[in-house]
């Protein structure tokens, strides 16, 4: 079963779009391969330390299937939860929704990075013709407090009309962060911006 039959239409997620706990069982292991491939053109690093995973449709079904079966959770209620956890970060339409990770393997380190990086995610941007979108970050819930930042961020970046145009014909983004303990821009590719920009409605 593949993610294209898995997950057909558009918009937000209702429990009709998710399999059972035992069909994805079965079908969970070339669902995940599936994944894997589908991720790597929307997976963008930020120097050696920071990377953006950007979410859509298929990645948010993926993760709920995923928290379903590792918390058993078949009772719909428990499901509905899950879905008004997740649908969120599926774009809708004029913006890109994104992951943000900071990583440092060693625990003693990367607790003193998000001690020194605390605030990183508002200085989160992507470049495309002559605009510089900043993220809005952790719109559901708080991630930071008053010593640090979290590892992890939900962030969306909200585009003007002529900067989804932009983005759509092909034009050069950039992705980076202007903290002052973190100066890091990436240039995407031309098929990571094709990937993304069929995140937008036309």
């Amino acid at each position: 079963m593949s993610m294209s039959t898995l997950m057909p239409g558009s918009g937000r997620l209702s429990a009709d779009d998710l399999l059972s706990l035992e069909k994805y069982s079965k079908a969970r292991n070339a669902i995940r391969t599936e994944m894997i491939a589908h991720k790597r053109l929307r997976t963008i690093g930020v120097g050696r330390h920071a990377t953006l995973v950007f979410e859509d449709r298929f990645t948010v079904q993926y993760q709920i299937q995923e928290m379903l079966r590792t918390e058993r959770i078949f009772e719909s209620e428990g499901i509905q939860d899950e879905l008004d956890a997740y649908n969120p970060l599926i774009p809708d339409g004029t913006n890109l929704k994104a992951t943000f990770l900071i990583e440092y393997p060693d625990p003693e380190q990367r607790a003193e990075a998000l001690r020194r990086l605390k605030g990183i995610e508002r200085r989160c941007y992507m470049a495309v013709g002559d605009e510089r979108v900043y993220a809005i970050a952790d719109e559901d819930l708080e991630r930071e407090n008053e010593e640090k930042t979290s590892a992890v961020h939900f962030l969306r970046f909200e585009f003007s009309p002529a900067a989804r145009r932009w983005f759509i014909e092909g034009a050069r983004v950039t992705v980076g962060t202007d903290h002052p303990e973190y100066l890091e821009e990436t240039e995407l590719s031309v098929e990571s911006v094709r990937t993304l920009a069929a995140d937008f409605v036309p």
